[in-house]
């Protein structure tokens, strides 16, 4: 394949710059696709396009010029131009540079009585007189006008010693030379069906469109493209999953289980029943379970998982159970102790804090298959920690850990049953877009005994009240600051900077510091603590927002709570009304932007998880919420789950005819298609097998 440094206008300095955006070749660059495009045409109509920016743009003669300088070393270009019936000043920030004249091409190019363009940022946006000029272009000079003014322009994401400017005209000289080379891979029928422009048309309106119809079919096209080969790839790769011999069995003695589930002391939902059946199903089947199992924060996710674990111990298998944050599987860890502590059952906890001899110590255990679960976050996938049989892994909160780190995992054990649970509930479309190769089991109902939390937005003094009424009768509370230290805008507080203070406005309550630089012992010590009472107020962090199980505690104060999302709200919220008692939720704001007061008043208004997690998708978009954009490294170059769903469906569709007439791709028509998914799918994420 053709070097991307051989492009008119590259070389090989250029093309080190280019690689860094992983573009090797012209046909890389072909689908380099832009983030968003500016109409820098002069007309006045603004069209209400999303993915389209309407910037100042202005035409117009220059009358004079002006070097002008700073004390120090910024300096300053300076343009009066006029049109017909305006006149603005224009300007041209630069560093002075003792070894070129930093303004040499604008004073050869920008000179009294040139016509010129120029598209920039007003400071006086009402009347727009005065324009920071990002860039301009000679009216003269036809090429570049078509390319940077006047028309529909492209922006794309760049690396440091590249600019947009020289992004469009390496852009447009590999279209020109390899737009006709390129071979569609959607085959001819779908291209016919859908109405799609072919490659070619459409490669070239993506990048250059002339008008925004011209964009809108361009980009449906290749939309419609991301989502048909992702939904194909998890299509091939559940098939190939299920056509595996795992090699292992289990048998249900009840050993184990039977001594879980009376320690338990609660029956489980009638939910948590029907998934624990379903995994167990599948830990007997023949295949490799992959199952994602899916409920809101406090439905019962975590004794389901540890069913199967056990599942696996009774039939001397190894478990694995690996956490995003060390707090969370220090949580994990003490819930195993809580339940599972009397059973003849061997568990331990492995994070990067534990390190030295009792590491080793670990590490040699689960190689000997000393130990039955191993609990720990990402320290798991090092090389060093060895498996002498494991045959279960779960993986907590499934959208911090990426493709390849879930493979990795799966290599420490041969054909190992993989449970994925998540606390963000996924709507049913989104599930088989981006977990295609997965089950799902969902614990829609509550254990018995969780209460509904009551959320108000108040300010700081209202909610200290109530906490205290609170705390007077019994209960405990949740105190959460954004960050640990005083961030250098003193616009977010800090648990360290208000923890004084807080100790002083509740003088007769025990209080506590939670967070995520503290030493394991410690922070172990004070959950323990708040979990028995002995702390009745726990200033914290974040990092609260899973795992911890207080049911006394019934309060909970947000501060900066402008500055979570939707699903972080959630989760701490989550961590209230696990008890028998009434719990409320305070949010505590600073200014606030219209997206975080319809955050606010969402949290105010709605409890279920689920909806919750459809306004969340609506409002940042499902690769924001999924925390990965897709699936942790694979990311989407243009599509989006949410708001292009219409087309998700289409391309789900297709995808059901293809693998039904050509499963293996062996058709001559489908060998663009077969080659594009082991390019992406198996060459690069290597988690399908079209060999």
């Amino acid at each position: 394949m053709t070097s991307i440094q051989y492009l008119k206008g590259v070389g090989p300095k250029r093309a080190i710059l280019l690689n860094k955006l992983e573009i090797y070749s012209p046909f890389d660059l072909l689908e380099h696709f832009p983030v968003r495009w500016q109409d820098r045409r002069l007309s006045q109509i603004k069209e209400n396009i999303p993915y389209i920016e309407k910037p100042f743009v202005f035409r117009g003669k220059v009358v004079s010029v002006r070097d002008m300088y700073t004390a120090g070393t910024l300096r300053i270009f300076k343009a009066i131009i006029s049109s017909e019936d305006k006149e603005i000043e224009a300007f041209w920030f630069k560093r002075h540079t003792p070894k070129y004249d930093v303004f040499a091409k604008l004073r050869k190019d920008i000179r009294p009585g040139e016509t010129i363009w120029i598209t920039g940022k007003p400071e006086d946006p009402i009347f727009s007189t005065k324009i920071r000029v990002d860039e301009y272009c000679l009216d003269t000079d036809e090429k570049e006008k078509k390319l940077s003014m006047a028309t529909l322009v492209p922006l794309y994401s760049l690396t440091e010693g590249l600019n947009q400017k020289l992004m469009r005209k390496i852009m447009h000289a590999a279209i020109s030379a390899y737009a006709s080379k390129t071979t569609d891979l959607l085959p001819p029928e779908i291209t016919a069906k859908r109405a799609f422009m072919p490659y070619e048309l459409a490669v070239r309106y993506l990048h250059f469109p002339q008008n925004p119809l011209n964009l809108k079919e361009a980009r449906k096209r290749f939309i419609y493209e991301e989502f048909f080969l992702m939904t194909l790839a998890w299509a091939i790769k559940r098939r190939q999953t299920k056509t595996i011999n795992k090699g292992h069995k289990y048998k249900i003695r009840k050993h184990l289980l039977s001594q879980f589930k009376k320690k338990l002391g609660f029956e489980f939902t009638k939910s948590q029943k029907i998934a624990i059946n379903k995994i167990f199903s599948d830990m007997m089947s023949r295949s490799p379970m992959t199952r994602l199992l899916e409920g809101d924060v406090g439905s019962g996710k975590t004794v389901v998982a540890m069913s199967a674990l056990l599942l696996a111990a009774e039939n001397k298998y190894q478990g694995v159970f690996i956490a995003p944050t060390e707090i969370l599987a220090e949580q994990h860890f003490m819930t195993f102790e809580k339940f599972l502590g009397d059973l003849p059952l061997k568990f331990e906890l492995l994070t990067a804090r534990i390190t030295g001899k009792r590491k080793k110590e670990i590490i040699e255990k689960v190689r000997k298959g000393e130990i039955d679960v191993l609990i720990g976050t990402h320290s798991l996938l090092e090389e060093s920690v060895k498996f002498k049989n494991l045959k279960m892994i779960v993986i907590d909160e499934q959208h911090r850990f990426g493709v390849r780190q879930r493979a990795a995992l799966r290599r420490k054990g041969e054909n190992a049953d993989i449970l994925i649970m998540t606390a963000t509930p996924i709507p049913r479309t989104l599930f088989l877009a981006l977990y295609g190769d997965l089950d799902l089991s969902v614990l829609r109902d509550m254990p018995p005994g969780r209460k509904q939390v009551c959320t108000f937005s108040v300010d700081e003094k209202t909610a200290f009240e109530e906490t205290k009424k609170e705390l007077f009768k019994g209960r405990q509370a949740y105190i959460v600051y954004p960050v640990i230290e005083e961030s250098d805008d003193g616009e977010l507080r800090s648990v360290k900077s208000e923890f004084e203070k807080v100790t002083r406005l509740f003088p007769d309550f025990k209080t506590g510091m939670l967070h995520g630089q503290m030493k394991p012992s410690i922070k172990k010590g004070i959950m323990e603590d708040f979990l028995k009472g002995k702390i009745r107020i726990l200033v914290s962090t974040p990092v609260v927002e899973v795992g911890i199980d207080v049911p006394n505690a019934s309060v909970m104060v947000i501060n900066n709570a402008e500055r979570f999302g939707l699903a972080s709200l959630h989760q701490l919220r989550g961590r209230i009304g696990r008890g028998e008692h009434e719990s409320k939720c305070f949010l505590v704001c600073g200014q606030m932007s219209p997206q975080a007061r319809e955050r606010t008043n969402i949290m105010c208004t709605l409890s279920n998880g689920f909806e919750i997690s459809e306004k969340d998708v609506y409002m940042r978009g499902a690769g924001e919420v999924m925390g990965l954009r897709q699936h942790g490294e694979m990311r989407f170059k243009i599509a989006d789950i949410y708001s292009d769903s219409s087309l998700l469906k289409l391309a789900m569709e297709d995808k059901d005819e293809i693998i039904k007439k050509d499963p293996n791709l062996q058709r001559r028509e489908h060998a663009p298609l077969k080659n594009k998914l082991f390019k992406l799918y198996q060459e690069k994420w290597n988690i399908i097998d079209l060999s």
